[in-house]
């Protein structure tokens, strides 16, 4: 019984480590062929890091950091808050509109797209 809740919880964290690499990787507007290939894996092998399949060793996870801009603590970052691999449909939204953002090319128009979104949160 102790193992089986050991082996869960371990799959429960590579799950949300490979969850915290895809909202990261989304941010910086990079597909899971650009990180496969930066990384040196296929794209089925990020596939299956994004999705907790497959467990990612640490010189590998290094890479993925280095590759995403980022230090390796960044992917365990909130993991004490949730006990869930899901995201919900705003964190959904958020890096779809992360994703976008990334890919606008003129500085002008981010800039008028973030000024927008702060003028609709203020009542």
């Amino acid at each position: 019984m102790n193992d089986n809740h050991n082996r869960r919880q371990s799959d429960d964290i590579d799950r949300y480590v490979g969850l915290r690499i895809r909202e990261r990787r989304i941010m910086l507007g990079l597909t899971q062929q650009d990180l496969a290939d930066q990384i040196g894996v296929t794209y089925q092998q990020a596939h299956k890091y994004e999705k907790g399949i497959n467990r990612i060793s640490a010189g590998r996870l290094y890479e993925i950091a280095r590759v995403l801009g980022t230090g390796v603590g960044h992917f365990y970052e909130g993991l004490e808050q949730t006990n869930s691999g899901k995201m919900d449909g705003m964190q959904r939204r958020s890096l779809e509109i992360a994703r976008y953002f990334a890919q606008i090319p003129n500085e002008r128009h981010q800039a008028a797209l973030s000024n927008l979104a702060r003028a609709l949160t203020n009542p």
